[in-house]
């Protein structure tokens, strides 16, 4: 089948073009497939919410939530196998995506999101989730909070593969891509190897919007700051990325055999029906990135989209941009950590959803 074009331009820009959803009805229809063939996607992206979505919507899981109910599983075990399996076999269908490009043919699976904030316990619900599912294009999700940090660290240590998700601002975001040369460092330094091991970092773009947006509403700042900030904000991390893989640090890294952490667009899906819903595409276009992007933005784009300004020729805009949202009263620390908080408490809700969903289901499956 012949590519859509936009979106094949846009992986020739060096934007990786992922799909942020997954169910076993998306992957057994031949969807998924036709996605991979048709639009450019070569990676996919799930997160708790995405995962309740899929189990209420469907009866593709009756007959292994069946099973797993007359063996009397728990919750917990029944909710595990269920999303591995899931993310098991989109990454046999992304295999050999990953074979042609080693950091894409990825499908990431979050760590359960109560556990943000217990960085022992996030790094055993890595290795244990690896092991699970067991392909070596899996990425483990790990949120960005400061207990996460050490976790990254050592979760790559141990030679597992990490999307970093909760990213907003850039201090937190450089605080990541230490955490991942750390762990870089602490594998050559225990002798592992790094081949095979990758990572992206997920940097939120749209609720980053809708947060300052509404603070300027109230300090009734000029109207023409809204819509900007997020894209600003992403425009000013690709900034940091490039001056960091491009350090000395890196440069002797790169040498025994790591491959740079890409920076990855999440939250594209526009949020305000007044801005253009291609905008987070558009405009975040740079070479070694990936924009994971719900299909209804996806599809968006491949109908109408078009390359927006190169985001290396935006960054005196960029910090121009976010000094004038800080200069019309809003506070970006408390704006960022209030968006962090949010992050975890949303996917916390989505995970209490997902399991009563399968409890739901295993006790109508009994």
């Amino acid at each position: 089948m012949a590519q859509n074009e936009k979106l094949a331009e846009l992986s020739e820009a060096g934007v990786a073009v992922w799909l942020d959803d997954l169910s076993r009805d998306r992957i057994r229809s031949g969807n998924l497939q036709s996605l991979v063939d048709e639009y450019s996607v070569v990676g996919v992206t799930t997160n708790p919410t995405i995962f309740a979505a899929a189990i209420s919507g469907s009866d593709s899981y009756d007959d292994q939530l069946h099973a797993l109910a007359v063996r009397k599983v728990s919750v917990e075990e029944a909710l595990r196998t269920i999303t591995a399996a899931d993310v098991r076999d989109a990454c046999d269908l992304l295999a050999p995506v990953a074979e042609a490009s080693p950091g894409d043919g990825r499908v990431s699976l979050e760590v359960a999101p109560g556990l943000a904030h217990d960085t022992d316990a996030t790094a055993a619900e890595a290795g244990h989730l690896w092991w699970l599912v067991d392909r070596p294009n899996l990425f483990i999700k790990i949120p960005a909070t400061e207990a996460g940090l050490p976790a990254i660290t050592e979760t790559i240590a141990n030679g597992i593969s990490v999307n970093v998700t909760l990213i907003f601002s850039l201090e937190r975001y450089r605080a990541v891509m230490d955490a991942y040369l750390s762990g870089l460092e602490k594998r050559v330094a225990d002798g592992g190897s790094l081949e095979g091991i990758a990572s992206v970092a997920s940097f939120f773009v749209s609720r980053v919007d809708t947060e300052i947006d509404k603070r300027l509403d109230k300090a009734g700042a000029d109207p023409s700051l809204k819509g900007k900030a997020g894209i600003a904000n992403a425009q000013l991390a690709y900034q940091a990325y490039e001056e960091v893989f491009s350090s000395d640090r890196w440069r002797a890294l790169e040498a025994q055999g790591a491959v740079a952490q890409r920076p990855l667009w999440a939250s594209t899906g526009v949020k305000n029906p007044e801005y253009s819903d291609t905008m987070y595409i558009s405009e975040l276009i740079a070479p070694g990135t990936v924009n994971t992007m719900p299909e209804k933005t996806m599809m968006a784009y491949a109908d109408h989209g078009s390359p927006g300004t190169p985001v290396q020729k935006a960054y005196e805009d960029a910090a121009a941009v976010m000094q004038s949202v800080h200069d019309a009263g809003v506070d970006l620390d408390d704006v960022f950590r209030v968006l962090e908080e949010e992050g975890v408490q949303k996917f916390v809700d989505s995970w209490d959803e997902l399991t009563e969903s399968v409890r739901t289901e295993l006790e109508d499956k009994a």
